[in-house]
């Protein structure tokens, strides 16, 4: 029997939109990270771009469990010595409402050329009006 692959350009790219109001930062993010690698799909290849486009509304209202709110900690080094840097969950969060679901995501999907290519397929704002509504996106419960 022959294995039937789909050609990137050719691949059915749905678009889906996730309310984050109120859900944990985790389970957003693994249901993002698995809609937008494609996983989703019966045709799931791992060395292509074959998922989903997904819009995330209201990522300022997302929740953390326990004592993350103050005590989850960002890094960052900026190259010199001594340049680490660190910034809370609660600031990182006042600073860009965005930030922590796009981190999030990233750590869930490869950290090579096809997850940078899939970085770009993830959507997310502040507040509940997004610009693509003419792609028509279907609700994705969390």
């Amino acid at each position: 029997m022959k294995t039937i692959f789909v050609n990137e350009q050719e691949a059915v790219r749905n678009w889906y939109v996730i309310d984050a109001a109120g859900k944990p930062l985790g389970r957003v993010a693994a249901k993002a990270a698995a809609v937008v690698r494609g996983k989703n799909k019966a045709s799931f290849t791992p060395n292509q771009e074959m998922g989903d486009f997904v819009v995330i509304i209201n990522a300022e209202k997302i929740e953390v469990t326990g004592n993350k709110f103050l005590g989850k900690m960002y890094y960052h080094h900026t190259g010199h010595v001594g340049g680490l840097k660190a910034r809370t969950f609660e600031k990182t969060l006042e600073r860009d409402g965005t930030a922590p679901l796009k981190e999030a995501i990233k750590g869930m999907i490869p950290h090579n050329r096809l997850g940078r290519r899939l970085m770009n397929n993830v959507k997310i704002y502040v507040g509940s009006e997004h610009p693509h509504t003419a792609q028509n996106p279907q609700p994705l419960e969390v």
